[in-house]
This record gives C-alpha cells, structure tokens and sequence, in this order.
C-alpha cells in the first residue's frame, strides 16, 4: 500500500514538473487608453444618489477592444475618466477604421461639492494628455 503511495505520489511530481510547453513568446496584447469624444453626464447631482454616466469612445481598428474605464480620484470631487481598450498583437489582418462606441459606469455621489470630471481625449502634438473638463454641481437638499 505504501509504494503505490509513493508510485502515485512520483507520477504527480514528474507531470507537474515536467508540464506542458506551448513555447509562449510572451503577451499578444496590451492595454491602450481609448479617446473618448462624448460624455453624457447629468446637469446636476443629488447628494447619496447614483447615477449612469454614457460615455462615446474611440476604437482606432478591428484589433482593439474595449475593456472598461479606469476612475482615478484626483482630489476629493475631481475624477479622471480614461476607456481602457486591449490590442491584440498576434492579427495580421486588422482593419484601420474608426469605430465609435458607447460604454457607461455607475458613478456615486458621496460629497456635497461640485464633481469635475476629466474625461481623456487623447495626447496632444506633444505627447501631453488632454482631457474634456465637466463640472456637475451638487443639489443642496
């Protein structure tokens, strides 16, 4: 009982150290800020209240796809909004057309000051980030 214990137990071992080898040659893909050129967001807030906010972006071809957005807070009620996409590099037949697509998140109000949202439109002649600047004020109740 004991040596198959140790059959088995040695079997095991050589498949998990042996493995599979698919050669990988690293990732086939990489993340890409998005340019959004449209935000739909409300002309006012409530305070404790959540709201959709529909955003238009930019995928430049056929080998992007989008993956969601990243939020980051800036300060207390200033948020940059950036559509994060993926490009697959491994597809040799990708299509080089703007296509214009429409994502949404849900965004909490949680503080009684105006929000101003930096939503990403791309880089400038310089490489800088630039970004459309709303501000939605926040309903006193």
């Amino acid at each position: 009982m004991m040596r198959k214990k140790i059959m088995l137990l040695a079997t095991v071992m050589a498949f998990l150290c042996n493995g599979c080898s698919i050669d990988d040659d690293g990732a086939n893909f990489h993340f890409t800020a998005l340019e959004i050129v449209e935000a739909e967001v409300p002309e006012s807030f409530d305070l404790n209240e959540t709201y959709k906010i529909s955003v238009d972006y930019i995928k430049p071809d056929s080998c992007t796809y989008y993956e969601g957005f990243d939020v980051v807070k800036d300060s207390l009620t200033v948020r940059s909004v950036v559509a994060i996409g993926t490009v697959r590099t491994d597809f040799d037949d990708c299509t080089e057309e703007l296509i214009q697509e429409t994502a949404s998140f849900n965004f909490q109000v949680i503080y009684d000051k105006p929000y101003t949202f930096k939503f990403y439109t791309g880089n400038n002649s310089d490489g800088e980030a630039e970004y459309m600047e709303i501000v939605v004020p926040v309903n006193k109740p």
